[in-house]
Formats: structure tokens, C-alpha cells, sequence
């Protein structure tokens, strides 16, 4: 189904004065399809999806091992016995799907080096320092093989749809695109499959098509078979990750940019001499090049509007105009996001730079909203700043709770926080002292030890009873041949000069 991106690139390629024949060629649809678009006006029409049919995994593998593999069979079986009426081509295509049978090895073939044949994309991860923290970084770099050029591009997560931005992005800035794409086994565009047996996720298929290229994955352990990228990663991570800071992503992929397409783009190799700016002006005619119309990949997202107008994306919270609540389709661009109510785009909002969280967007020219969207995240940095300022006993035991592995650090203060405002200052210090004694991150118990203190007022806790005679007990008796508890990390908190002055009294 084409999208309403494409259909609107279509219509206005339409609109400018473009053939027909030159618009069905380009996108590699019919024209049937292109006249039917421009007489919809570039508007996605109303449909209906028809379903599916399903066959279960384990009925589909019990009935191939039964017939030996001959998938004709498996057709007869499944329409007499199961009453399941598919075709056989939907078949066949579902045993390939589920890795049925043994495909055939083969050997990686040496290629030669043509002009406008292939390109090589790659990824791998560094440790770098972005505003003097430590950060692990994804690098994202394509290669053209023949003229050497490269595009490179930093990300946090990378995943398909960041894989689909940087393509566009990438193949966009050189205006061409080659006629191949080496990649390794990688799932984000594999479905299933090695090397040439490998299949494509169809999504990344049609992705492929728009520009005019298909996927091809080496073998395994053949990584030479992209060598002009790994060794473009080797001159990554001895020239252009050395000597250089970063104060953000953002800094880091500019300077990014302006290594690949300006420094790198006009050196020449150290070997043959080849300057990849002037051997890519004679291969740029092997090349398919790109209209510059071609929609931007995007990535849907369902979002419903809270009470106070707001929706929530990415840890970030975005003001939907108008007075209803409604659900908004929102689609995330590489650099923006636009929100959809009934087909029609009702607010556009340019995405944050990385690393902005809890903050609130309004359209441009008009103020933020009166107010707070719901369930916006708060820190909780004023309260414990007052609880440390209390008592040095406080701020001790904050830095044990923050320290515990499965506390909500920020819910945990806060509710610490209402708690010191109920008690007076010297109950509420008792009672932290002797949680943090019995080791005590429970909120509902600190505050029974809480009510405790407050009961004794300025008396002297008392320690727990131990009946002495529990050894007497048959239910002790029953399990005594069980390892005793260590209860040595209790010992070590308790002081021995509070004990003898306990013990005087």
C-alpha cells in the first residue's frame, strides 16, 4: 500500500509538469496506480484490510517432516485433513519463511571494483566523551566503493527506523545512490538467512526500491568482503575520535560532517593518490541519481491526549491544539514530529537535541499552556537537598537507600520528604538512625518505627525480647540442623560505646 508521503510526493511531481511514464518509472508503480493518485488528489482513500491467512508454526513443521519435505504434499494435507485453504504459492512461501529444509552452500566470489555498482554500510560502537562524560555512541557509516566516498553519522540507539534516516540522509546529501548495498548479517534489514541465502525484511526491500538499490549481505566470516568500510572505521578511530571534544551528539555529528563531506571528501588516499571528490564527478554517471521530492522516512506512533492537551513522546511532552481529547497519530521524523488528527496535520514540532528530558513543547509563537501535562516525571533534587540539611544521620541514611538495588530513588524522597514534615526533627532522626540500623527501605515500616518513637517520646528504645528458651522449641528442635543466619553485617552497625552506656543503664 503506498503511503501518504508517496502519494503526496506524486501529486506534486504531477502538479510541476511530469509525465506520467516518468513518475511510474521513478517509483516503480503503474501508471494505473499514478493516474488514480492524481485523481485522488494525493489524499489516502478509506479501506478496508481483509484478513490473513494463519497457519501454526508447529502444524506447518509436523506436517513437512511427515511428508519428507514435498511441500505438494503438505498443499494436499492441509486442504483434505486441516480444511486450511491456501494457495500454493503462500505456502511455498511460508516453508521458506520458517528455514524448512537445507539450503544450498556456496562460496563468496571475488567482485570486481566498477564504477556505480556498490556501496558498503556498517556500524559499530565507541566510548567517547560528550561534555566530559564517559557515553557509548553507535557510529553509522556508509562507503562508495569505487570513488571512496564516505558519510558518517553518531547515534545513541540505532535501530531500523535510524538505519532508514541515515539512508535518506546520507543518499540525499550525494544526490545518487549506487546499485548495490553490501551489509553485514544484521537483523535490522536480514529477515532470515546468510550470505546470499539471506532474505530481506520486505519493509527494507521496498525501502531499498525507492532508491534504487537492493541489500546484499556477505557471508559469514567474510567481513573483507566490505573492507573499504572497515578500513574507513580504522580512520574513524585514528583520526577523527582523536584529539578532538565534543560537548554534545549534536557537536559531534556536525564535526562529523564536516570531516566526511569536506576533509576526508577532498584528501587523497594514501596509497593510490585517488582524490574520492574528483573520481566520484566521473563515477556520478554510473550512479542512479535521486529526485530531491523523496519523502523522508517516518515512524507512526499512536498517542492519546491527557486532560490538559499534552502527549507524551520519549520522555518529553508535546501540546496538541484544540479543546478535545483525542487520540494523535504522531510520526517521528529524524529531526521533527507531526501530529495527526483524522488525516490532517494539526501541530509540527522540531524534536529536542539528545538528552532532553521532562520538557514541555507549545507550536511556535504561542505560550506554553497554563498547565502541567499528567504524569509529568519529577526529580526530587529540593527535597533531598532539605533532608540532608537536617541531620548528618539523614544524609547517611539517603546515601544507603540510593545505593539499594529496586528503590525508586525519586518516589522514595519525596515520600521521605512528607514524612519529616509529619514528625518533629529529633523523632524523625531517631527513627532514621534505627532504620538504617536494621538496614530498613521499606517507606510502610520506617514509618511504623516512626510511630514507635513517637510513642516512647524521649525514653530509651528498647531492644527486641529474645525468650531465652526457644531452643527448647520442637520447632526448633525440627529444623536446628540447618545453617545458623549470619547476622554479623547487624553487629557492625551497632556501637560498641552506645552498647556499654545501654548496658550501664
Amino acid at each position: 500500500m503506498i503511503d501518504q508521503e508517496m502519494r503526496n510526493t506524486i501529486y506534486v511531481l504531477h502538479r510541476s509538469g511530469m509525465a506520467l511514464r516518468a513518475i511510474s518509472q521513478q517509483f516503480k508503480i503503474s501508471r494505473n496506480t499514478v493516474r488514480q493518485i492524481i485523481k485522488q488528489q494525493g489524499v489516502m482513500p478509506s479501506t478496508e484490510r481483509k484478513d490473513k491467512i494463519q497457519i501454526d508454526p508447529e502444524l506447518l513443521r509436523d506436517l513437512y517432516r511427515r511428508c519428507d519435505g514435498w511441500v505438494q504434499r503438505v498443499h494436499e494435507l492441509l486442504v483434505e485433513e486441516e480444511g486450511i485453504h491456501i494457495s500454493y504459492p503462500t505456502l511455498t512461501r511460508l516453508v521458506r519463511e520458517s528455514e524448512l529444509g537445507t539450503p544450498r552452500k556456496v562460496r563468496c566470489d571475488r567482485v570486481p571494483d566498477e564504477p556505480g555498482l556498490e556501496m558498503q554500510h556498517d556500524t559499530t560502537d565507541y566510548q567517547v566523551k560528550l561534555a566530559g562524560q564517559r557515553t557509548k555512541v553507535i557510529a553509522s557509516l556508509m562507503y562508495l566503493r569505487y570513488s571512496k566516498r564516505r558519510y558518517l553519522r553518531f547515534y545513541r540507539v540505532f535501530n531500523r527506523f535510524a538505519m532508514k534516516c541515515f539512508f535518506h540522509e546520507a543518499l540525499m546529501h550525494w544526490g545518487y545512490s549506487a546499485t548495490q548495498c553490501i551489509i553485514d548479517n544484521t537483523n535490522l534489514a536480514r529477515l532470515r538467512g546468510t550470505g546470499k541465502r539471506a532474505v530481506i525484511v520486505p519493509e527494507m526491500v521496498s525501502f531499498a526500491e525507492l532508491y534504487g538499490f537492493e541489500f546484499l549481505c556477505h557471508e559469514l566470516l567474510h567481513s573483507n568482503r566490505k573492507a573499504g568500510e572497515e578500513r574507513s572505521f580504522w580512520t574513524v578511530e585514528t583520526n577523527f575520535l582523536r584529539g578532538r571534544s565534543y560537548a554534545s551528539l549534536e557537536d559531534m555529528n556536525q564535526q562529523a560532517f564536516q570531516w566526511a563531506t569536506k576533509r576526508q571528501y577532498h584528501r587523497p588516499a594514501s596509497k593510490t593518490g585517488l582524490i574520492p571528490a574528483k573520481v566520484f564527478e566521473h563515477e556520478r554517471d554510473y550512479l542512479t541519481k535521486l529526485p530531491a521530492q523523496l519523502p523522508a522516512p517516518y515512524f507512526a506512533h499512536q498517542r492519546r491526549t491527557d486532560e490538559y492537551g499534552y502527549v507524551a513522546f520519549e520522555a518529553n511532552y508535546y501540546w496538541v491544539p484544540g479543546t478535545k481529547r483525542e487520540d494523535v497519530k504522531c510520526l517521528q521524523y529524524a529531526d521533527r514530529l507531526k501530529m495527526f488528527q483524522y488525516r490532517v496535520c494539526v501541530a509540527e514540532y522540531p524534536l529536542p537535541p539528545s538528552g532532553v528530558k521532562n520538557a514541555r513543547f507549545s507550536p511556535e509563537g504561542q505560550p506554553l499552556p497554563r498547565h502541567r501535562p499528567k504524569n509529568r516525571k519529577q526529580n526530587s533534587e529540593q527535597e533531598e537537598k532539605r533532608l540532608r540539611a537536617m541531620d548528618p544521620a539523614v544524609g547517611s541514611y539517603l546515601d544507603y537507600v540510593i545505593g539499594t538495588k529496586g528503590v525508586r530513588r525519586h518516589q522514595f524522597v519525596r515520600d521521605l520528604f512528607a514524612l519529616s514534615r509529619k514528625l518533629t526533627l529529633s523523632v524523625f532522626v531517631r527513627a532514621v538512625e534505627r532504620a538504617q540500623r536494621y538496614r530498613i527501605v521499606q517507606l510502610a515500616t520506617l514509618q511504623k518505627i516512626a510511630w514507635f518513637c513517637l510513642s516512647q517520646e524521649d525514653q530509651p528504645l528498647p531492644d527486641v525480647d529474645i525468650d531465652e528458651e526457644y531452643r527448647n522449641r520442637p520447632e526448633y528442635q525440627e529444623g536446628c540442623l540447618t545453617d545458623e543466619p549470619d547476622l554479623s553485617i547487624y553487629e557492625l552497625t551497632t556501637d560498641p560505646e552506645d552498647e556499654s552506656e545501654n548496658d550501664h543503664e
